[in-house]
């Protein structure tokens, strides 16, 4: 019986959640937004953090950079470090190729998430004077975080755009 309680709430929005679910998420990089989006209309637009060096794709792993292309939001994860994460499929079969070509690891693990669990992280990141942190995911405030996994069902597609 925990178990299905378990299914149900990663399937389901909360009771205070969204009426209109995603059908596309786009990332835009130099303007720091996630934009969720449902047949063309846009449900909402939430401030966003990225990779630590934040200027071009995603190359390899430990980098600390986002990755840029076509994704799909293919799991949620409700028990992250963070508030709540919901995985990337990074890396797809164009980030696999590069990699091969170039003889390295293409790295993975790539999530939208809220804020670090552990306060001490939340503090040095409060104290880090810009505004991407994180080793290559997206970060949303926690009260994002929270409306966006309501809105989202996955699998749904993410653009990640420079």
């Amino acid at each position: 019986m925990k178990l299905l309680a378990c299914i149900l709430l990663l399937l389901l929005p909360s009771l205070a959640g969204a009426t209109e679910y995603a059908d596309y998420v786009l990332v835009d990089k130099s303007e720091h937004t996630l934009t969720v989006m449902s047949k063309g209309k846009v449900l909402a637009v939430f401030k966003a953090g990225f990779g630590v060096y934040p200027d071009g794709p995603k190359e390899r792993q430990g980098d600390r950079k986002t990755p840029e292309g076509k994704y799909v939001l293919d799991y949620k994860n409700p028990n992250s470090a963070y508030y709540r994460s919901i995985h990337v499929s990074y890396p797809n079969a164009e980030d696999r190729k590069r990699a091969r070509k170039g003889g390295y690891n293409p790295g993975g693990d790539i999530m939208v998430h809220g804020q670090p669990n552990d306060e001490r992280v939340r503090l040095a990141i409060k104290a880090w004077p810009f505004p991407d942190w994180t080793d290559g995911c997206v970060a949303l405030s926690n009260e994002d975080m929270l409306k966006f996994w309501d809105m989202v069902r996955v699998p749904v597609p993410i653009e990640i755009r420079p």
